[in-house]
């Protein structure tokens, strides 16, 4: 980047960086919503909670089908979301 590049763009240093660290959190979140261990200890929560009684089985069959789509390799992002 030459000095005239970099001064003309200077005023554009803050977008850059909260894009780059918005960036940074996106990917992160993403890892962390779709690491197994995340999902499995998950999918544990929602059999004890089911167990217990404070989980209708429809909401624990829905969470459950949703938590294993993420754990299936090449599966679609959920509805709604872009990757």
């Amino acid at each position: 980047m030459g000095l005239i590049t970099g001064l003309l763009t200077l005023p554009l240093a803050p977008v850059r960086g909260v894009t780059w660290v918005a960036e940074r959190l996106y990917e992160q979140a993403w890892r962390e919503l779709n690491d197994p261990a995340v999902i499995r200890r998950r999918l544990t929560e929602i059999q004890v909670a089911r167990e217990a009684g404070t989980i209708s089985e429809e909401d624990a069959a829905r969470q459950e089908e949703e938590l294993v789509r993420r754990l299936l390799p090449g599966a679609p992002p959920p509805e709604g979301r872009e990757v």
